[in-house]
């Protein structure tokens, strides 16, 4: 694999406040990788910068050997995509909602979206308002949205977060078959550790800002850690 992302002495600051500070991180093309740790770790902000959304305040964010934010033209920025926590959807039908992107590039869709929404139970709903959906259902068609796309790198922050098993295993499906068949780069930010041992052969670790670590999954979530803030989150000894 390539490297596709990197970052280097990257700081996000909010006033005085430094939310970020990672002094070296790197993704390769094709990977999936978990970033765990607790609310306000940086974990959405670390997100935003890969999806240039945010800009470093010091060092530096590498894409495919571009510099940002020295030049992450439209082109790059169509090829990563975000699903945020909350999703925010048209007032439109599901099918609309989840053609959106196709319809935005002028790519033909019907075929696509059918699929996609098949892949993700929602066939049955193609004609329903976004607005009427259950939760779970909801955050169904805004991954869709972004699986229709096929994107070069998924970013998803909290993607089950409160959710049931059942829509739990119809998204962790849909995002492993994407990664899978396409060899698409997926980040997922999730509290749950049980789902970064399920997807994520890799994982890292953010605690107050900083980059703890990162390695195998296998190794970091089950209490091996090198690092002893790793290993108290991952026990549960750390409180937050």
């Amino acid at each position: 694999m390539s490297t596709l992302y990197t970052l280097e002495h990257v700081t996000v600051r909010y006033g005085a406040r430094t939310v970020l500070a990672i002094d070296h991180l790197e993704i390769q093309a094709g990977e999936f990788l978990a970033v765990v740790g607790p609310s306000g770790a940086g974990k959405s902000t670390l997100l935003r910068l890969l999806c240039f959304l945010e800009r470093p305040t010091t060092g530096t964010v590498r894409y495919d050997g571009r510099v940002w934010p020295d030049g992450a033209p439209l082109d790059v920025r169509r090829e990563v995509t975000l699903v945020f926590q909350r999703p925010l959807l048209l007032d439109g039908t599901v099918e609309q909602n989840v053609a959106y992107g196709l319809r935005l590039r002028g790519a033909p869709a019907d075929e696509r979206v059918a699929a996609t929404l098949e892949r993700l139970g929602l066939s049955h709903l193609a004609r329903a308002r976004a607005r009427t959906l259950s939760g779970g259902e909801l955050q169904r068609v805004a991954l869709g949205r972004a699986l229709v796309l096929r994107p070069r790198v998924l970013l998803l922050d909290e993607p089950t977060a409160n959710l049931d098993p059942h829509n739990v295993a119809l998204i962790e499906q849909a995002i492993v078959a994407l990664h899978r068949e396409h060899g698409t780069t997926v980040v997922i930010v999730t509290h749950n550790l049980h789902q970064a041992r399920r997807l994520a052969p890799r994982t890292a670790v953010l605690l107050d800002g900083h980059l703890v670590e990162d390695g195998p999954t296998d190794v970091l979530l089950t209490g091996r850690g090198t690092d002893p803030r790793t290993r108290a989150f991952v026990s549960g000894e750390m409180v937050y």
